[in-house]
């Protein structure tokens, strides 16, 4: 009897001293936290790492962060002009995205989350009251490539008026971007529901394909407007993106009705798939095109073989590039080539550098001058 009643007291102060020993609860984290002046606090869990920053495009260096008892990480930064940017934290020399923040930067290079510093007065790119397109996730087929992602948007009313037919803007991302990137970064959608809201964009269809001609063409071979890319794609862009496009969307089918855009090595993609097919594409437009100068003359042979030919089909050549950015120069340099070849384009400096904070306003500015 007496074992019996040992045993039992055991099993009582096993069960206690469990309870005893139960972790701490982890904290309920908000990150990021805009407050009403734009200042933003940024907050990361990590009770053992020695030492997190954050790193933020709204910044020149990266910025310490403290712990508290429960183990955060936080920091808060000064008033930030409103935009949209990228951000990530930094963990004993590990850079990570946010876990507490679902807006995510599409990329395959690196792992940043963004913020939105929306500030008192609508921005072009804000979620606004206006009647908004469809975004829609599509795929078609490549017999080099496989089943090929595309992010399709079609304007209001594009469903409702079914006898009704658009130009078509195909946009192309950065080199270690997706195709998802447009979207969720360069609210390219939400770009063109305010503009054409405003009257100030025609409705039109944006096709956003996915850039690296993956398997092919490895995704750590480095720019998408690196030859063997560029040669890998054009045969599927014009073989089979631009006929799945035009058998499944109402779309206008002549150059004055096409026109192209592209950022980084998505630009370089863009000028040599636009430039030297002025006959496809009425309107070419590079942000921030990713260049080289001894590339000149072989990616635009093309083009540059009958200059007054491309300088006629061309409704609109124009190039945006930020004065900070390291593809000013050779962007420059290629507005200078054009000048000599008497080849009209549009140019736009800003300030900044190769960020997607300059290319939303690219785009805000193209859109408008586009099919016009």
């Amino acid at each position: 009897m007496n074992s019996l009643k040992n045993i039992t007291i055991l099993i009582i102060m096993s069960v206690g001293g469990g309870c005893i020993a139960q972790p701490t609860p982890r904290p309920n984290v908000v990150s990021p936290e805009v407050h009403a002046d734009n200042s933003v606090t940024f907050r990361f869990y990590a009770p053992k790492a020695n030492d997190v920053k954050l790193n933020g495009q709204f910044e020149k260096a990266a910025l310490t962060m403290t712990k508290d008892q429960q183990g955060v990480w936080s920091v808060k930064t000064s008033p930030i002009k409103p935009d949209m940017y990228p951000y990530s934290f930094s963990v004993d020399g590990v850079s990570v995205a946010d876990p507490n923040n679902t807006a995510i930067f599409p990329n395959e290079g690196f792992q940043n989350s963004v913020v939105e510093v929306t500030g008192s007065t609508p921005l072009v790119h804000t979620l606004q009251n206006v009647p908004h397109g469809t975004v829609s996730y599509r795929y078609y087929q490549s017999p080099e490539l496989g089943t090929r992602p595309v992010v399709i948007y079609t304007p209001q009313g594009y469903e409702t008026n079914p006898k009704a037919s658009y130009p078509v803007l195909y946009l192309l991302h950065g080199t270690t971007d997706t195709e998802e990137t447009w979207t969720k970064v360069g609210r390219a959608n939400i770009i063109l529901d305010n503009l054409i809201a405003q009257g100030k964009a025609k409705p039109m269809i944006i096709v956003m394909p996915y850039g690296r001609a993956y398997p092919v063409i490895s995704k750590s071979s480095g720019s998408l407007r690196n030859w063997d890319n560029l040669q890998e794609f054009k045969k599927d862009f014009f073989g089979n993106l631009m006929p799945f496009v035009e058998k499944n969307y109402r779309t206008i089918n002549n150059k004055d009705n096409r026109a192209i855009a592209g950022f980084s090595g998505g630009g370089g993609t863009t000028m040599y798939f636009g430039f030297n097919n002025s006959d496809k594409f009425a309107y070419v437009c590079g942000f921030a095109p990713g260049m080289l100068k001894n590339e000149f003359d072989r990616n635009n042979e093309a083009a540059f073989k009958d200059p007054a030919k491309t300088d006629k089909n061309l409704k609109l050549l124009w190039i945006g590039v930020g004065k900070e950015d390291p593809l000013y120069t050779v962007n420059q340099e290629f507005m200078q080539v054009l000048d000599q070849k008497k080849i009209k384009y549009e140019s736009l400096f800003t300030e900044g550098g190769h960020t997607w904070m300059n290319v939303k306003h690219y785009l805000s500015v193209v859109a408008p001058k586009l099919f016009k």
